[in-house]
């Protein structure tokens, strides 16, 4: 109950404040990668339930794989808004509509829990968020994707797997003292 209280609060207080920065960041992305800058996708979230994500676009183009990204692909204003966050700013949204937490397992799109075990999927019975100790971890996740020869294969084969295992420690061991410790951990790393 303190979670939801905390998240409608905080995101209700945060949408208010940075309603205007978000519409021109859309603005901006929208005349930087010629698409609409609002990027919309279907993701997993409590209880299996799919839901519809919210980010700015930093890509132009379509691209076929949710894990490997091209950097080509990436506009410069598009790996600004990464390195800092902003395009994660439109989840203030689903954090207050309630299909999202601030911390949580991240989301991710269907396909990755198709083969995961029952106990493999106890981390579905908490919110997704916006942040989490796997989001902590793989901060510089496309670097590392990047580096690989076979990106699909390293992300289903290592990071998933790792990510599984962290989301699990997350929603076994929850306490809202977590969150928080979370929550500064990640701002502390946006910054620096």
């Amino acid at each position: 109950m303190l979670k939801r209280i905390f998240d409608i609060l905080f995101s209700l207080l945060l949408c208010v404040l940075l309603a205007i920065p978000i519409a021109i960041c859309i603005v901006v992305s929208s005349i930087d990668t010629k698409q609409f800058g609002l990027f919309t996708q279907i993701r997993v979230g409590q209880f299996g339930n799919p839901f519809r994500l919210y980010k700015i676009r930093t890509m132009k183009g379509t691209y076929s794989s949710s894990v490997s990204t091209s950097s080509m692909q990436i506009t410069t204003i598009g790996a600004f808004f990464r390195k800092y966050k902003i395009d994660e700013l439109p989840q203030l949204f689903n954090v207050l509509i309630g299909n999202m937490s601030f911390v949580g397992p991240r989301p991710d799109v269907e396909r990755y829990y198709v083969h995961l075990t029952d106990e493999e999927k106890f981390f579905l019975t908490v919110k997704p968020g916006i942040t989490g100790l796997a989001q902590l971890k793989y901060r510089n996740e496309q670097q590392i994707l990047e580096s690989q020869s076979n990106p699909e294969q390293y992300y289903e084969n290592v990071i998933w797997k790792d990510k599984v295992a962290l989301n699990n420690e997350y929603a076994r061991n929850y306490r809202f003292s977590n969150d928080i410790r979370i929550l500064v951990q990640t701002i502390k790393a946006v910054v620096n």
